[in-house]
């Protein structure tokens, strides 16, 4: 394993990016981005097999990801930087005109790392299922990963999607959902509440775990115990609770920071509590 010490570093620099990024854009999300953090730096510089310097949108041959809230854009482009799909510097171009960086990830702009535009939430689900089973047509055996916002789980096509994959026994997928209870609107459990997920999604014919997404080694161990599920006949369902906001304690325990940039003030006292570890962009 990497170094646990060096993994929770970048999390910290990659939440710095996150602030950067948004403030500099003047726009974007950065409270379910800073809750996810220790994910993304667990699946890219531990779990996932890849390969940063010859990326390809098939993805044979390799572990594939698919990022369906496509909201919380500023932690994946710091992520796949910091993994070396891109230069570093580029996240500087963050929701500016031309760049690469857009809001929500899109493919036309050909940046590395990103194999499908996302926004539109409950769609991601049903890509990933597809390009599982294109693995399993192609005698690839590396596997496919997605991510879903706890709001997402309101959308329809989510529920058609699990049982499909049941069905199919997709057995290379694990899926997450970054359950934070926090949407747009206000606290999910008000919004539309989940009921018991664990129990819906095992009732749906996954596997089902749980995990705290704002402690590295409990994220890690997750992981690894569910690729070490997988070729079981089921899909994998992880359900990750994180705190919107982590590590910026204003950011935290409301859902006002869903889509609002910090202020220049705002900026330096959440980046004076998250400490520079491998330098800024």
């Amino acid at each position: 394993m990497a170094n646990l010490t060096s993994l929770k570093d970048l999390a910290t620099q990659t939440r710095r990016d996150i602030i950067r990024m948004v403030h500099g854009a003047k726009s974007g999300h950065p409270g379910g981005s800073l809750g996810c953090a220790d994910y993304f730096i667990a699946l890219y510089h531990e779990i996932m097999e890849h390969n940063p310097q010859h990326f390809s949108m098939d993805g044979i041959g390799e572990d594939v990801f698919f990022l369906s809230n496509g909201h919380i854009s500023p932690v994946w482009y710091s992520t796949l930087a910091r993994a070396g799909y891109f230069d570093v510097a580029e996240l500087a171009t963050f929701r500016k005109l031309n760049s690469r960086l857009q809001g929500h990830p899109a493919t036309e702009e050909g940046l590395p790392g990103i194999r499908m535009s996302s926004g539109s939430l409950g769609q991601g689900m049903s890509v990933a299922i597809g390009a599982a089973l294109a693995k399993k047509l192609n005698g690839d055996d590396k596997l496919v990963y997605s991510l879903h916002g706890d709001g997402e789980i309101q959308e329809g096509q989510i529920w058609e999607a699990a049982m499909s994959a049941a069905h199919h026994k997709v057995d290379n997928y694990i899926a997450t959902i970054d359950y934070n209870n926090r949407q747009i609107d206000g606290d999910v459990s008000d919004v539309m509440s989940l009921g018991n997920l664990k129990a819906k999604w095992e009732a749906f014919g996954w596997i089902t775990l749980e995990m705290n997404g704002n402690d590295m080694e409990d994220v890690i161990a997750t992981l690894q115990k569910a690729k070490s599920m997988t070729g079981q006949g089921k899909p994998s369902m992880i359900l990750m609770t994180t705190e919107m906001g982590q590590g910026v304690d204003f950011m935290m325990g409301t859902h006002a920071w869903h889509g609002v940039p910090p202020s220049d003030e705002q900026k330096e006292l959440a980046l004076s509590q998250l400490a520079e570890t491998i330098g800024d962009y």
